[in-house]
């Protein structure tokens, strides 16, 4: 198969509890295995699997229960459900020595994963914008935002003017030369998203606590962060993360945002694929 051509993938992966993932597949070599952040579908890693599908890699990502073309089932927001819907992924595509690529929440739903599931089908990881360790606010987690901070953002932002929130927060997401069309395309994507898996997501996201789960993986690990982050920052989320997994190599973007995956889109994919054919 010629590595730009996309692989049918018309029929859905079905989770444990019957919900059918939408995934897409490109490309043959070693397996590459996206999870897209918190409201956005499998379609926003397109750059970045087309350009490592051009290079000899097989880029696999689906889309999030609730989020693109995958079933809505109202249910199962929790990350031990996301971890096993990655898993049911691995598993029906029988993928082995894959590298997992996660960003923003996809990174939780990575470390998840492999603390529930293992690491048989799984020989490296690169976390992208991590909401890792934990975003919460605690007596042992200072830099914590305020739990009430995340809840009125639900409750004034995410059940009354979605649309208005994602305008707002566009500004600081991405550069300011950042293409019209680009920062259009992220907002149309994440207006398709399931309104029950947005309110359900982020409440899992802003409660957990991955503290005890990092230390304990295995694989080696990339980090990737923006200096500029301003949704995920990176003395909250990047700099512990990579100081909790043992061998992380941490990498940070100078003058990069949240949104890298496009500001800084060719750097990414160079520094995926160097990582993912790592031996």
């Amino acid at each position: 198969m010629d590595n730009a051509s996309p692989r049918a993938a018309t029929t859905p992966i079905r989770t444990p509890d019957g919900v059918g993932l939408f995934h897409r597949d490109w490309g043959e070599g070693p397996p590459v295995v996206f999870v897209a952040s918190w409201s956005l579908p499998s379609d926003s890693w397109a750059y970045q699997m087309l350009a490592l599908s051009e290079a000899g890699c097989r880029c696999i990502a689906y889309d999030r229960r609730g989020h693109g073309r995958s079933d809505d089932p109202g249910r199962g927001f929790d990350f031990d459900t996301l971890a096993d819907d990655l898993a049911a992924v691995m598993e029906a595509l029988d993928l082995r020595g894959a590298a997992l690529v996660g960003f923003s929440m996809g990174t939780a739903e990575i470390v998840r994963y492999l603390t529930r599931h293992g690491t048989s089908r799984v020989a490296r990881i690169a976390l992208i914008g991590t909401t890792t360790p934990m975003l919460a606010h605690a007596a042992d987690n200072p830099l914590g935002v305020d739990p009430a901070v995340f809840e009125a953002f639900r409750r004034e932002a995410l059940m009354r003017d979605f649309p208005g929130w994602i305008d707002d927060s566009m500004v600081p997401f991405v550069t300011p030369d950042t293409p019209p069309g680009l920062r259009n395309w992220v907002r149309d994507m994440a207006l398709r998203t399931s309104g029950q898996a947005l309110l359900a997501c982020n409440r899992a996201l802003t409660q957990a606590d991955f503290r005890a789960e990092l230390p304990a993986l295995t694989v080696p690990t990339l980090v990737i962060h923006g200096e500029c982050d301003v949704t995920c920052p990176l003395d909250l989320t990047g700099r512990p993360t990579a100081a909790l997994i043992p061998g992380a190599l941490l990498s940070v973007y100078e003058g990069a945002p949240h949104g890298l995956f496009l500001t800084h889109m060719q750097r990414l994919s160079a520094d995926l694929l160097a990582f993912a054919r790592d031996a």
